[in-house]
């Protein structure tokens, strides 16, 4: 099984090479009580790759992706992000969500602060960037999501499509190696979505490498480089997209994109 040695190399310290995934997750198991939500995923997510995860409500797919940044604590298995087992006792978890940025359903957004603030305070607070380069980061990225006329707008001034893009614009002033989203678009009204979408496709055209959960079909369809379809806790099915979506091998996975289509 050379993928769980080198797995075991990595975590016990041997250098990563440039080949190595970005992310490798090895036989990760999460229970909430006597509930298993992930029995055993193994996956490797590779730089400037961008995947989907699909499955219905419950099928342990964000569970899994708030694994990878220790926002959940794994019951059992290990995550190596860039040749370090972050699943270890002593890890630095606040280092690794540095380089691990995440864009949750909700934005998250501090009401108090406009727009410009909000991408600033995490700079100035965790990076300890001064105020002015915090403030010449936070406008560069404000500008990257389409923002850059709302800088001084307060979120309550701004549509929900916005504030998420704020929120994308806040972890990518961050600078991270990794961008996780989380049903970035569920909490928007669907005239909304496109704008938010559209920034991660540029993301993805930019070479950032991202994980995302989502139901939107057709983002998967056009942006993933591979898609993975969980359900009861364990990976069904991955391949490319043409793969899942026009030649499924489970009929668990036909049914599920049946139900989608019907909707």
């Amino acid at each position: 099984m050379p993928d769980m040695e080198n797995a075991v190399a990595t975590a016990a310290g041997a250098k990563p090479s440039d080949n190595d995934p970005i992310i490798r997750i090895v036989d990760l198991h999460k229970s909430f009580g006597d509930v298993d939500v992930l029995r055993g995923i193994s996956l490797d997510i590779h730089r400037g790759e961008v995947v989907v995860v699909l499955g219905p409500s419950g099928s342990g797919k964000s569970t899994m992706l708030r694994c990878l940044n220790r926002l959940e604590e794994p019951t059992s298995g290990q995550i190596i992000f860039e040749g370090e087992d972050i699943t270890a006792p002593k890890v630095n978890v606040n280092k690794v969500r540095e380089r691990m940025g995440m864009v949750f359903q909700q934005f998250n957004l501090f009401p108090h602060l406009d727009a410009l603030h909000n991408v600033m305070l995490a700079q100035t607070k965790v990076l300890n960037r001064s105020d002015d380069e915090a403030k010449r980061i936070a406008a560069e990225q404000l500008a990257r999501v389409g923002l850059a006329e709302r800088a001084d707008y307060y979120p309550d001034e701004l549509s929900g499509g916005q504030q998420q893009r704020v929120a994308i614009a806040r972890a990518l002033a961050m600078d991270p190696h990794v961008m996780l989203f989380d049903e970035a678009t569920s909490a928007l009204d669907p005239e909304l979505v496109r704008g938010v979408l559209d920034v991660m496709r540029e993301l993805a055209r930019g070479g950032m490498t991202m994980v995302v959960v989502t139901h939107e079909m057709g983002f998967a369809r056009d942006v993933a480089d591979r898609v993975i379809f969980m359900d009861g806790g364990v990976i069904v099915e991955q391949g490319t997209p043409d793969e899942v979506f026009n030649h499924p091998k489970s009929e668990r996975t036909r049914a599920f994109l049946g139900e989608v289509s019907l909707k």
